[in-house]
């Protein structure tokens, strides 16, 4: 089941959810998922999937559906015996460096909620295992041999394509058909434009938590930056990353506690500059981290970060994988009797999880 786009991003309780049939309440959704039913939540980095996820698990505590912690981790960081002893823990002595046991995040996440972030970053062992403990709610710990026990919630987070994943083998079918029972997909900011001032209030809130000085806007000023971050021009590269960081800019920099319009001015032309040199790399690097996500783009060595961007770039001007093929192989594929250009260049993009139809979405999605 896929539901339809989420208002609200990182301050959801600051956000005016209307209801309509095609446009549900975060809250009734929280209540339609059962406990332990798994949702998955699909959006750009920084678009709030990792917020989303803990306002579902509060709701449903606060309903007393749920009783356990969240617990939440980025998969991106997790590499090999990390990544097993991560998430399904260990026992002493189960390998180098294991001086005593270690229960795991899935025992962790006992009676509540687990969310993985960019799960489709996960080893196909780590989703065998994963599957597993969904379905059956045990699993083995590194170097055991008495299964765990863990009954938990999972709330999966990507912001790559996970269909296109599965399609390329580097994410699990039967994975995916487990965790996509509910589905979200969360915007990027330059599409959810009611969200900016909403969302200005609550960084202000949080600037003034954290440092116990409380700084304003005057009218003028507010309206000049409102103006700016909800037209065209304001592109959110890196989405509520970036509205972050411009109000701790202001608010630094901030007189008496008082934004000026003077103080919008320099933020609006540094935000300009840092999204130009953004749009000139982007021809071709946001398009490679828009189709691999730009956490999946930084692990790259810049040889193929480079190649990689190139070839995609052609990838999607072309009508097929064999005009691209015929394109980017023209002069050795002279040299042999026969040649499938095609096949050739899905195996070269196949080693990085990425599809034809997945670039072919990309470049339908509006901008």
């Amino acid at each position: 089941v896929v539901l339809p786009v989420v208002h609200g991003g990182v301050a959801f309780e600051h956000v005016d959810f209307s209801y309509s049939p095609d446009q549900p309440l975060i809250s009734d959704l929280s209540l339609a998922v059962e406990p332990g039913q798994t949702v998955a939540i699909v959006g750009p980095t920084g678009a709030g999937k990792s917020q989303l996820a803990e306002r579902i698990y509060r709701l449903k505590k606060a309903r007393r559906q749920i009783e356990g912690r969240f617990i939440e981790v980025n998969c991106a960081t997790l590499r090999g015996d990390a990544a097993m002893s991560a998430l399904f823990g260990h026992v002493k002595g189960a390998f180098t460096g294991a001086l005593q046991d270690r229960p795991g995040l899935l025992k962790a996440a006992d009676g509540g909620t687990l969310f993985l972030d960019e799960i489709a970053e996960l080893g196909l062992d780590e989703q065998a295992m994963l599957l597993r403990a969904i379905e059956e709610k045990r699993f083995m710990p590194m170097g055991s041999d008495r299964e765990a026990k863990s009954d938990f919630q999972l709330i999966a987070g990507s912001n790559r394509d996970l269909q296109a994943a599965a399609q390329s083998g580097s994410f699990r079918e039967d994975l995916l058909a487990r965790i996509d029972l509910w589905a979200f997909r969360l915007p990027g900011l330059r599409e959810r434009r009611e969200d900016i001032a909403p969302n200005l209030d609550y960084e202000l809130e949080q600037h003034t938590s954290r440092t116990g000085g409380r700084v304003t806007f005057n009218r003028e000023a507010r309206d000049r930056f409102l103006a700016f971050t909800t037209s065209p021009e304001a592109t959110w590269e890196r989405n509520f990353r970036d509205l972050s960081g411009a109000v701790t800019r202001m608010c630094t920099v901030a007189a008496g506690g008082r934004v000026t319009v003077d103080v919008v001015n320099e933020e609006i032309e540094r935000l300009r500059k840092a999204w130009s040199k953004t749009t000139a790399l982007s021809g071709r690097e946001s398009l490679l981290e828009e189709t691999l996500g730009s956490e999946a783009v930084e692990r790259l060595d810049l040889f193929d970060r480079m190649q990689l961007a190139n070839v995609i770039e052609i990838v999607s001007t072309c009508r097929s994988l064999s005009d691209a093929g015929r394109a980017l192989f023209a002069n050795s594929r002279e040299k042999k009797t026969s040649s499938n250009d095609a096949d050739r260049l899905r195996k070269y993009l196949s080693r990085f999880g990425i599809t034809w139809d997945l670039i072919n979405r990309r470049r339908r999605l509006p901008r």
